[in-house]
């Protein structure tokens, strides 16, 4: 073997290496959750509700399942600014609801909980705050709903009406 080779793959080996070791050591906070990947992809048709979205909940909560909200009920409203050609920021308005990201896959805790945001029918990450980004959307016409759920991501309910809101946006 030549030395020339020989320095190549001592340079390669020794390369991976402190790859690896640096980027082993770099910090890996949590993911941020409140934009939602298909509309910061401009993947609209990806249909998001087979998986989990990074978001650690492995636990099978069930999220269809409905849990009476306490008096005072919690209310819903939602309101789409502009923000670019084909981005809008959601503005996910309550009353006697905090958002408690730090409580999420707990108890239920009443008051306080996330928010789940569907485009379209598709299930975004979790809104841990009043506000999110729908960044890039196509051109169209799409329907976004939010439901209000508990830590343990049952739905929040009144009379057995789960507490959700939707609005239609175009894109042009």
């Amino acid at each position: 073997m030549t030395r020339g080779v020989a320095a190549l793959l001592l340079g390669v080996v020794l390369g991976l290496g402190l790859g690896f070791v640096l980027g082993s050591n770099l910090e890996q906070g949590p993911t941020p959750h409140n934009v939602p990947n298909s509309a910061e992809t401009g993947d609209a048709a990806h249909d998001h509700s087979a998986h989990d979205h990074g978001q650690g909940d492995m636990s099978g909560h069930d999220h269809s399942k409905l849990i009476e909200a306490d008096r005072p009920a919690p209310t819903l409203t939602l309101r789409v600014l502009p923000d670019g050609m084909q981005s809008r920021n959601l503005h996910i308005k309550t009353t006697h609801f905090t958002f408690d990201p730090e409580g999420v896959n707990g108890p239920h805790k009443p008051g306080h909980g996330h928010a789940h945001v569907y485009i379209n029918g598709i299930k975004q990450p979790r809104a841990y705050a009043p506000w999110v980004q729908l960044h890039a959307l196509p051109i169209g016409t799409h329907e976004v709903r939010v439901t209000l759920n508990a830590n343990d991501h049952s739905q929040l309910a009144i009379n057995g009406q789960p507490i959700e809101a939707t609005v239609t946006l175009v894109i042009d």
